[in-house]
C-alpha cells in the first residue's frame, strides 16, 4: 500500500514554508557568527578630552578604564567618577550600536526577539 500525505500537503504553500525555514536557519546560523565575531571585538571611548578612556568588549564588559594622573584630584572625585561614568556609557552604547547595526543587516531590519 501506498503511503498518502494529507491532502495540501505537497502545494506550493508547503514548499514556500520549507523555503522561509531554510531562511530563517540561514539568518539565525549568520547572526550567531555576528554575534561571535563582535564579542571578540574592544570598543574604546574617552571623556574629558581624552582624560579618561574606558575599553569594553562586545560582550559588554569593562575590560580596562585608563586615567591620566593629573584629572584625579582628591578634591573633586565626583567629577572623576562622571568622566569614568560617560566614557564607559559611551563605549557599551558603540558596541551595542554596531551589534544592532550587523543583526539588522542580516534581519533586514525586522525585530526579531532576543537579537538585541
Amino acid at each position: 500500500m501506498k503511503a498518502r500525505l494529507p491532502q495540501g500537503f505537497n502545494t506550493p504553500g508547503a514548499a514556500n514554508l520549507q523555503q522561509l525555514a531554510r531562511q530563517a536557519q540561514k539568518m539565525q546560523e549568520q547572526m550567531e557568527a555576528i554575534t561571535a565575531e563582535l564579542e571578540e571585538k574592544e570598543y574604546t571611548a574617552a571623556a574629558g578630552g581624552d582624560a579618561v578612556k574606558a575599553i569594553v568588549t562586545g560582550k559588554m564588559e569593562v575590560k580596562a578604564v585608563e586615567i591620566k594622573p593629573e584629572v584625579i584630584d582628591p578634591e573633586d572625585a565626583e567629577m572623576l567618577g562622571d568622566l569614568v561614568t560617560a566614557a564607559v556609557n559611551e563605549a557599551l552604547r558603540a558596541a551595542a550600536r554596531e551589534k544592532e547595526e550587523r543583526m539588522s543587516a542580516v534581519s533586514g531590519g525586522m525585530g526579531i526577539p532576543g537579537v538585541m
